[in-house]
C-alpha cells in the first residue's frame, strides 16, 4: 500500500518537444517529462524526430530522472503495421520511457516491455472508457481536454490509471479523433497528423431561413486553455500529470510557459510531504514567467468549471498577446497611451479595428512616451492596444539556456597520501568518490589557502550541478595546485554525472493480451479503425460490427464531421437550456467559401454536431 500512495502522489509537469533541443530547454526549464514525436506516426507529421535525437533525449533527461515520452498516435494503414512494430522495438531501445499511442492494433503487436499512454485521440471521455484502457495494458490515459473537474474525479475514483490532464495551450474545438473536416475538405486528416486546422477558417453563420447571421468570422476558434489557477484543485482529484500543449511553438513560449507551471507546482509542492516531483534537481529563474508574453488567443479554463461564455476567439485565430491599454492620443506622427507597462523599441503591438480586424504594428522609437509607428495612419484614439512581441522580455529568455541544477554537497578530507573527494545529491542518493596522491606542503597564509580551495573546487560552470554545501576536513592546511583541485573536482561530478544516468531505469510493463469485453459491440467509422490488427484487437474484445475508419471511407457525404463542447447557440445567447432567448433564429450552416456544414444541436448530452 505504501509503495501505491507514493505513485499516487507523484506529480509530473509534462511539456512540449518538437526537436532534441527544444527537449532539452523544457527540461532545463522545469519539465519532469516531455512528448517528442517518433520518426513518423505522430500527431504532428510535421514534428517528426530522428532516432538518434530520441536517444540523445532520453540520455539528457534521465539524468535528471525526467523522462521522455514518444507520441506515435495517429491511426495505421495496413502496409505500415510491420514498420510501426520495427519503430517500437527501435524506440524502446532508445530509452523512450512510454509510447503515446491511439491505433488499438498496436496492443495486437510484439510488442517490447515499455509503458503505453493511451493518446487523448483515443477519445477518453468516459469511465467504461478508461476502465477498459487500463485493463488491457495502458498505465495512464490522457483525457479529453472537454470534462469537467468533477467528470475528472468521477472517472478518478474507478480507475488506477495514472491520469494525465491538459491544463495549458491551443484547444482543438472537435473532441480529439472525433474531427473529420480537414479530411473531408483537403484530405488532409487529424487523425494521420495532418490537420490543416479548418477550425480557425472563417465561416458565415446561417440560419434556418437562410439568412446570414454572422459574416466571415471564426466561429469554431477557441481560445486557448489556461487552468494554472485550478492546479491545486486538479491535484487533489488525483491528476498524475499536467501537459503543456505547443510542439509547434516556440522556444520562447516554451521556455516561459515550462517555467510558470513549474514554479506554480513547486508552490503547490512547498509544506506538502505527501506530493513529490518525478524528477529531481531545483530551479533558479532569472525572469518571472508570465503566460500573457507569448502567443495566446487570450485564455480560458474550458469546461473545467462547466459551460460559461467567453471561450472563443470570434474575430481573430491569431495571437493577441497582453493587454497594454487604450490609445489616449493620435498625431500624424505619434500615439499616446494609457498604460502601466513599459514599452520598447521593437515591441509588436496590434488590436482590432472598427471591423475587428487583427492588425499589427511594430514600435519604431519611443520618445517622451510618445510612440512612433509606421503604422500611425491606421491608429484612433480609444483603441486597444495588445503587445504581442516583448521585445525585451524575449531578448531575456532567449540568453537563458538553463534553470535547474543538481544540488551537490562536497567532502574534501585529507588522507595518508594525499587527498580525497566526496560529492553526493543532497538526497544522498548518488555519491561519488576520487582521490589524489599528492605531497602536503603546509601552506604559510593558511586563510588565504582555504579561500583558494574553496574556489577552486566550488566552479562548477558548464554542468547540470550547482554546490550547496562544502565542507573541508584537515589537520592543517596546505598549499595545492589549483590545477590539481580542479582536476579533482572534475573527475568527482563526472563520475556523479554518469551515475546520475547510468543508474535510471525505465519502468519495464510487460504486456499481456487479455480478451476484457469493451462495453460496445458494433463500433462505426468514428471508432477510427484502419488496419486489420485494430479490428482483430476489437474482436477479440468482444466487438461484433464494425466500420472502416472514415479515411478508408469513399462516400463520406452526411456524416458527422466534428463533435463540439463548444456551442454556437449558447454562444449567441440562443440556449433554450441555459438562457432566455428572445429571437426565434437557429444557427443551422455554416459556410466556407462554397461548402456548407449542417449544425445539429445535442442539447441531451449538451454537444454541438458538424455535419457534411
Amino acid at each position: 500500500m505504501p509503495d501505491e500512495i507514493a505513485k499516487i502522489n507523484q506529480l509530473e509537469l509534462l511539456s512540449p518537444a518538437k526537436n532534441y533541443e527544444y527537449g532539452k530547454l523544457a527540461i532545463n526549464f522545469g519539465a519532469d517529462a516531455v512528448y517528442i514525436g517518433a520518426p513518423k506516426f505522430s500527431a504532428r507529421a510535421s514534428a517528426g524526430n530522428s532516432l538518434q535525437d530520441i536517444e540523445k533525449l532520453a540520455t539528457y533527461a534521465h539524468r535528471f530522472h525526467s523522462k521522455v515520452y514518444v507520441a506515435l498516435n495517429t491511426i495505421l494503414y495496413e502496409n505500415e503495421l510491420n514498420e510501426t512494430e520495427k519503430l517500437i522495438w527501435q524506440l524502446y531501445k532508445a530509452g523512450a520511457d512510454a509510447l503515446i499511442v491511439q491505433d488499438m492494433g498496436i496492443l495486437e503487436m510484439k510488442l517490447p516491455p515499455i509503458a503505453l499512454h493511451a493518446s487523448t485521440q483515443a477519445h477518453n471521455i468516459q469511465i467504461d472508457k478508461v476502465q477498459f484502457l487500463e485493463k488491457v495494458g495502458f498505465t495512464r490515459v490522457v483525457l479529453a481536454r472537454e470534462l469537467s473537474a468533477q467528470q475528472i474525479l468521477e472517472i478518478k475514483k474507478h480507475t488506477t490509471a495514472e491520469l494525465e490532464v491538459f491544463v495549458h495551450g491551443a484547444l482543438c474545438v472537435s473532441y480529439s479523433g472525433q474531427c473529420y473536416i480537414s479530411h473531408f475538405l483537403g484530405g488532409r486528416s487529424g487523425n494521420r497528423g495532418e490537420c490543416a486546422q479548418a477550425c480557425r477558417l472563417p465561416f458565415d453563420l446561417i440560419d434556418q431561413n437562410g439568412k446570414t447571421m454572422l459574416k466571415n468570422k471564426h466561429v469554431l476558434s477557441l481560445k486557448d486553455m489556461n487552468r494554472a489557477d485550478y492546479l491545486d484543485e486538479l491535484i487533489q482529484i488525483g491528476v498524475t500529470s499536467f501537459k503543456i500543449e505547443g510542439r509547434m511553438k516556440d522556444e520562447n513560449y516554451l521556455k516561459n510557459i515550462t517555467a510558470f507551471y513549474r514554479k506554480k507546482i513547486d508552490a503547490h509542492l512547498e509544506n506538502k510531504h505527501e506530493y513529490k516531483t518525478t524528477s529531481i534537481g531545483t530551479f533558479q529563474f532569472d525572469f518571472e514567467p508570465d503566460t500573457e508574453k507569448t502567443f495566446n488567443r487570450k485564455y480560458s479554463d474550458y469546461f473545467l468549471n462547466g459551460r460559461k461564455e467567453g471561450i472563443h476567439s470570434l474575430d481573430t485565430p491569431k495571437s493577441l498577446g497582453k493587454p497594454l491599454g487604450k490609445i489616449s492620443a493620435v498625431t500624424k506622427d505619434f500615439f499616446q497611451i494609457q498604460t502601466n507597462q513599459e514599452i520598447n523599441n521593437g515591441d509588436g503591438l496590434c488590436f482590432l479595428n472598427e471591423n475587428k480586424e487583427l492588425i499589427g504594428l511594430r514600435v519604431e522609437k519611443i520618445v517622451d512616451k510618445k510612440i512612433y509607428t509606421n503604422q500611425i495612419s491606421l491608429l484612433k484614439k480609444d483603441f486597444e492596444l495588445f503587445r504581442n512581441h516583448d521585445h525585451q522580455f524575449i531578448k531575456l529568455l532567449s540568453s537563458i539556456e538553463n534553470c535547474r541544477y543538481i544540488p551537490v554537497n562536497l567532502v574534501f578530507n585529507e588522507t595518508q597520501n594525499g587527498f580525497s573527494l566526496t560529492a553526493s545529491t543532497e538526497t544522498g542518493n548518488y555519491t561519488s568518490f576520487q582521490t589524489i596522491e599528492l605531497e602536503k606542503e603546509i601552506a604559510t597564509n593558511k586563510e588565504k589557502t582555504l579561500s583558494a580551495i574553496k574556489n577552486q573546487l566550488s566552479k562548477v560552470g558548464g554542468t547540470i550541478f550547482k554546490i550547496s554545501s562544502l565542507h573541508i576536513n584537515f589537520d592543517s592546511v596546505y598549499f595545492i595546485q589549483a590545477s590539481k583541485l580542479n582536476e579533482l573536482r572534475r573527475s568527482a561530478l563526472e563520475e556523479l554525472n554518469h551515475k546520475l544516468g547510468s543508474n535510471y531505469k525505465p519502468e519495464e510493463i510487460l504486456h499481456q493480451p487479455n480478451d476484457f469485453p469493451y462495453f460496445e459491440q458494433e463500433l462505426n467509422y468514428k471508432a477510427n479503425i484502419s488496419n486489420s490488427l485494430a479490428a482483430k484487437f476489437y474482436q477479440r474484445h468482444g466487438v461484433k460490427n464494425i466500420e472502416k475508419a472514415f479515411e478508408l471511407t469513399e462516400n463520406n457525404e452526411n456524416k458527422q464531421l466534428m463533435i463540439t463542447k463548444l456551442c454556437i447557440k449558447y454562444n449567441l445567447g440562443l440556449c433554450q437550456k441555459y438562457q432566455k432567448p428572445t429571437s426565434t433564429e437557429i444557427p443551422s450552416y455554416l459556410k466556407y467559401n462554397n461548402q456548407k456544414f449542417l449544425l445539429e444541436f445535442d442539447c441531451k448530452n449538451c454537444v454541438m454536431l458538424v455535419k457534411s
